[in-house]
């Protein structure tokens, strides 16, 4: 219930301050039984997945690519709302995060690569509007445009490479080689993640969630 509510207020912030192309949330009911609902608008168009795996175009490949990468681009040239900033580090906020799942839920990652993470956390240079789950599966395009971005239960003010490193997971057809990723990059605008802080957040925080 708590995900789905903070769904419905990620969204409503969004929506009211910034430009980015996000659902609209029509009905959002909550029950004391924990039990909750979002109905949200339907956007127009199929997830970058699918497009890239149905696609057969070189060049309406690299179109998609792109624009996937300078949509990112423009989530973290968006202006943060005050409302999604907090006051604690963020970075040690996924840690505490990491390790409350580790011990209740089941997980990828494992005891020893926790303790990796957590002794040897990240240097955080800067920070800006992030999605959270920056994935291929939770943006949609149509026609090799992007027609939106969904799921912003985990947006938040943090580290911009954590959506970058999300981004460029290798799946079937998509970033599994290096061409995918130097087009995602172009449109990205530059290329600001060196492989040990993908392998960080890609092969080390996000096995916990």
């Amino acid at each position: 219930m708590f995900f789905v509510k903070k769904e419905n207020s990620n969204l409503d912030i969004l929506v009211r301050q910034t430009k980015i192309s996000v659902p609209k949330v029509h009905i959002f009911t909550e029950k004391k039984t924990s039990e909750s609902w979002l109905l949200m608008e339907c956007l127009q168009g199929e997830t970058i997945r699918s497009a890239l795996f149905n696609e057969k175009s070189k060049e309406k490949r690299e179109e998609i690519l792109f624009n996937f990468g300078r949509c990112l681009s423009e989530i973290h040239h968006t202006s943060c709302p005050p409302a999604l900033k907090h006051e604690t580090n963020w970075l040690s906020q996924m840690l505490y995060q990491a390790e409350y799942n580790f011990k209740n839920f089941q997980v990828d990652g494992d005891k020893k690569l926790l303790e990796k993470i957590i002794t040897h956390p990240l240097h955080i240079e800067r920070q800006t509007l992030i999605h959270g789950d920056f994935t291929i599966d939770n943006v949609l395009v149509q026609n090799g445009i992007i027609s939106g971005i969904i799921d912003w239960g985990n947006a938040t003010y943090g580290d911009p490479r954590f959506d970058l490193a999300l981004a460029i997971r290798p799946k079937p057809n998509a970033f599994q080689d290096e061409k995918d990723k130097l087009v995602f990059f172009e449109g990205y605008g530059e290329n600001v993640i060196e492989n040990h802080i993908y392998n960080y957040y890609a092969n080390g925080l996000y096995e916990f969630f």
